[in-house]
């Protein structure tokens, strides 16, 4: 009996990566849930394009994905968000090397420092960027045009574009400060990203290690203490009165209903603005926050990346359909189709007017990741930006902020490369 149970499962195991028709079957794992249709036709289409591969997609998120590693049995590929939940298996060489793909051949070359900011492993290209997100603020065009206004290019101009929409009777901003997360991702990361070099800034912030603090190399307390004042003279003085209780859907909706001039919200928001007005002139530009128009930048997170496990069980079917996946007509269809920018040198700028004013600052390469998700999880940012601009004093958030980064700095090292882990 104990003969015919391990005959079985060996069996099982053998299947398990068998098509029914014979094919070599590998596990496609897919995060991002507005895409799934688009992304499902796509597996359909390379399913049928060729009689070798047979790609099952998978979209039960990245928790079950992290589970699948403990257990020794990950997804064969990954397209991912990426971030510091992803990327601890980069941390860990828990992925292959991806540099000599044709895929890596065709990435932007100044990505690859926003994908290292999440950690590394010496000597590989763990993960290479898929489809790339830019936010910066939504305009009203009607309203700047009806009120003589041009797009701000300074902070002192962003202001008197403020008092002037004031003066008409028009609130300038639109903010849903009840959900931490819109704080967070706009207000918080636009003001510390059109202030300082984010990079840089968390280049000296890991140098400093525990040393974090007053007088120190990098501190949240000393660099991020003007960005913070001027973003809550911003969430204080020119947003919406009921602002404190209003969240993402009541914004989408009053925005889409002209309550304001300008909302901070990446491109996501206009498919849900449009439901109630598919017409309306939207456009965006990059938030100023000092005098030099030369700081501009628009806020970009890696939307998706794609990864392979070392221990997939099917390396080379799976890099054959990650190549499939970067041809220029399905990685452009698809960045164009969820209104991002592709990360391939010879894609060209994407055509809807709604994301054409980040388009420029994206193509010259002056972006940055959001601060706010260049931190583990473990420091409630997103909740600290909110109890700013809802009447805490920023110079003790910031400091609380320094104490959490040298405890998380004592308690985690960053992880040694393992070097036995080569695929």
């Amino acid at each position: 009996m104990l003969a015919a149970s391990a005959v079985l499962a060996l069996s099982g195991s053998m299947l398990a990566g068998c098509a029914a028709d014979g094919r070599e079957s590998i596990r496609f794992t897919f995060s991002k849930r507005e895409a799934i249709e688009f992304m499902t036709a796509l597996v359909a289409d390379y399913n049928a394009s060729q009689s070798d591969v047979r790609v099952e997609i998978d979209t039960s998120g990245v928790d079950v994905v992290s589970a699948s590693f403990v257990r020794g049995n990950p997804p064969d590929l990954m397209l991912a968000n990426y971030n510091y939940e992803v990327a601890r298996f980069v941390q860990r060489c828990a992925l292959i090397d991806l540099g000599d793909t044709q895929a890596a051949a065709t990435t932007r070359d100044d990505l690859q420092p926003l994908m290292e900011q999440y950690g590394t492993c010496d000597g590989r290209v763990s993960a290479l960027p898929y489809s790339v997100m830019a936010a910066s603020v939504i305009y009203n065009r009607q309203i700047f045009e009806e009120q003589g206004l041009e797009v701000p290019q300074t902070w002192s101009e962003l202001l008197a574009v403020c008092d002037a929409l004031e003066a008409a009777g028009i609130t300038p901003f639109y903010a849903t400060l009840k959900d931490d997360w819109t704080v967070g991702q706009g207000w918080y990361d636009y003001a510390v990203g059109g202030s300082l070099d984010v990079l840089e800034f968390f280049d000296r912030l890991a140098a400093a290690g525990t040393d974090v603090g007053q007088g120190s190399a990098a501190s949240f307390q000393q660099d991020f203490a003007e960005p913070m004042d001027r973003m809550v003279q911003l969430t204080s003085e020119y947003v919406n009165e009921d602002a404190p209780s209003r969240g993402y859907g009541d914004g989408n909706l009053a925005f889409s209903q002209g309550a304001a001039a300008m909302y901070l919200q990446g491109p996501w928001a206009f498919s849900e603005i449009a439901k109630t007005a598919p017409d309306l002139d939207l456009g965006t530009f990059p938030l100023p926050m000092t005098e030099d128009p030369a700081d501009l930048a628009v806020r970009v997170n890696m939307d998706l990346a794609a990864m392979i496990p070392v221990e997939s069980q099917h390396p080379d079917a799976a890099l054959d359909f990650l190549e499939y996946l970067y041809l220029p007509e399905h990685i452009e269809e698809y960045n164009d189709a969820q209104l991002g920018f592709a990360p391939t040198t010879d894609a060209p700028p994407p055509d809807d007017p709604r994301i054409a004013g980040m388009t420029e600052y994206y193509e010259d390469g002056r972006i940055y990741q959001g601060p706010s998700v260049l931190v583990p999880r473990t420091i409630p940012v997103f909740n600290y930006a909110q109890a700013m601009v809802l009447g805490s004093d920023p110079d003790a958030i910031l400091r609380t902020m320094d104490a959490d980064w040298v405890r998380l700095a004592f308690r985690a090292p960053a992880p040694a490369v393992n070097e036995g882990a080569e695929r």
